[in-house]
C-alpha cells in the first residue's frame, strides 16, 4: 500500500499539473469503488482544484471555484506573480479528529498544499489501498470527429477503476487484482473531510513528548502501533519495517515495555526513514509522474528481504506471516539474535519453535532430507 513517502510524491506530481484546473468529467468504472452518495460526483464538474492534500495514506483533491484572471481563464490558486518555491507559505493549520485528543490542538498544515489560498467546496478523496495506482495521461481531451464534442478522453481498460479529466490531461486510476479495494469518497468542506480522517499523529510534524504520549496510551506491539492510521499518520507495512530496523526495536516489543530512551530512539528513526525515503523518492521521479509505485524497492534494508544479508550486521533477515503481511526483521539487530515466532513455519515444522536462526536452518535442512 503506499505510504506517506509515496503519497506526498503522489501529491506533488499532482500539484504540478491539475492545481488550478477545471475537472472536465470523471468516468467510474468500477461499480466497488465509489463509496460514498453525498455529494453527488456531478457536483464536482466544472470546479477548479484549488488543493491537493494528504490525509493518512488518502490522497485529496479540493475543488472550488478557483481564481481567474481579467480574459476569464483559470489561474493556479496560490500561484500569485513571482512566488514560488521557499517563498510560498504554509496553509493555515487544522484540527485534529476527537480520536486523538492524547495528540496537540493542531496540526501544523500536515500533508496540506502550499499553494492553497481557497478553502475547497468539495473533496475527492482517493484511497488507493494495496493495488491501486494513479497514472497521469498528458494532453487536453480530444474532440469527436463527427459530432466536434469532447469524447470519454484517455481510454480504459479493465484494470481501470476511474479517470478525472481536466483541460490538460487525464488522471487514471488503476487496481491490479481482482480483490477492488481501493475507495473513492466525495466530501462536502472540512467538516466532511475530518469524517474521513483517522486522525493519527502526523510524526514528521511532533514533538517527542506527543509521539511518547500516543505510544503510552495503550498497549500493544511495535508493529502495530506504527501502522494504526488512529495512532499514527500515513504508516504502513513497508516502512514500519524500515522503521523499526532503523531504530533496533522488536516488531513484538509491547508499548508499556518501552524504556524513555527505546522511545527516543524510535521517534528519531520514524522522522529519519519517512523523510529520507521521501527525498529517495522525490529525487527518482524528477519531474515526470511517478510510476511504478512499490512496497518492494532494493534499497530498503529488511522489508521484502527475507534470508537476505542484513545491511548492517550481515545476518539474514527473518519474516513473521500473519494473514497476507509479513513483517521484515534482523535477528542480530533488532531481538538479539531471538527468532520471533513464525506461524506458516511453525505449522510446517510441527515442533517447537526454534529459538535462534542457526536452529531454525539446522531443522530446515533436517527434514529436506
Amino acid at each position: 500500500m503506499p505510504e506517506l513517502p509515496d503519497i506526498t510524491i503522489y501529491i506533488e506530481a499532482l500539484e504540478k499539473r491539475i492545481l488550478g484546473q477545471r475537472l472536465e468529467g470523471v468516468r467510474i468504472v468500477s461499480p466497488f469503488l465509489l463509496r460514498s452518495v453525498e455529494p453527488p460526483v456531478g457536483s464536482a464538474i466544472g470546479k477548479a482544484v484549488v488543493e491537493l492534500r494528504r490525509v493518512g495514506k488518502r490522497i485529496c483533491i479540493g475543488l472550488g471555484e478557483g481564481g481567474r484572471s481579467e480574459d476569464g481563464r483559470l489561474q493556479k490558486a496560490g500561484l500569485q506573480d513571482g512566488i514560488v518555491g521557499e517563498e510560498m507559505q504554509e496553509g493555515p493549520t487544522r484540527k485534529l479528529t476527537p480520536a486523538t485528543e492524547w495528540a496537540t490542538a493542531e496540526k501544523r498544515g500536515a500533508g496540506k498544499s502550499a499553494y492553497a489560498t481557497e478553502e475547497a467546496e468539495i473533496w475527492l478523496v482517493l484511497h488507493l489501498m494495496i493495488a491501486g495506482r494513479l497514472h497521469w495521461k498528458e494532453g487536453p481531451p480530444r474532440k469527436a470527429a463527427a459530432t466536434g464534442s469532447a469524447n470519454k478522453g484517455a481510454k480504459l481498460s479493465k484494470q481501470h477503476l476511474a479517470a478525472c479529466d481536466f483541460e490538460n490531461g487525464s488522471l487514471l486510476w488503476t487496481e491490479a487484482g481482482s480483490q477492488k479495494r481501493a475507495s473513492l469518497h466525495l466530501a462536502s468542506g472540512e467538516a466532511g473531510l475530518a469524517e474521513l480522517d483517522p486522525g493519527g499523529l502526523e510524526v514528521l510534524d511532533a514533538t517527542l513528548e506527543q509521539f511518547s504520549k500516543i505510544l503510552k496510551s495503550e498497549n500493544h506491539t511495535l508493529k502495530r502501533a506504527l501502522t494504526d492510521p488512529e495512532w499514527f499518520s500515513g504508516i504502513g507495512n513497508a516502512y514500519s519495517d524500515e522503521i523499526l530496523w532503523e531504530a533496533k526495536l522488536s516488531p513484538l516489543l509491547q508499548t508499556h515495555k518501552m524504556k524513555d530512551e527505546e522511545i527516543a530512539r524510535l521517534f528519531e528513526a520514524t522522522r529519519k526513514s519517512l523523510t529520507e525515503w521521501t527525498d529517495r523518492l522525490r529525487a527518482e521521479a524528477g519531474e515526470k509522474f511517478p510510476e511504478g509505485v512499490t512496497a518492494f524497492r532494493p534499497e530498503m534494508a529488511v522489508h521484502g528481504k527475507f534470508k537476505q544479508a542484513c545491511p548492517r550486521c550481515g545476518g539474514a533477515v527473518q519474516r513473521i506471516k500473519y494473514a497476507s503481511n509479513e513483517t521484515n526483521y534482523c535477528p542480530t539487530c533488532q531481538t538479539g539474535g531471538k527468532l520471533l515466532a513464525d506461524r506458516a513455519f511453525s505449522r510446517l515444522l510441527r515442533e517447537d519453535w526454534p529459538k535462534t536462526p542457526e536452529e531454525l536452518e539446522m531443522r530446515l535442512g533436517r527434514r529436506s532430507k
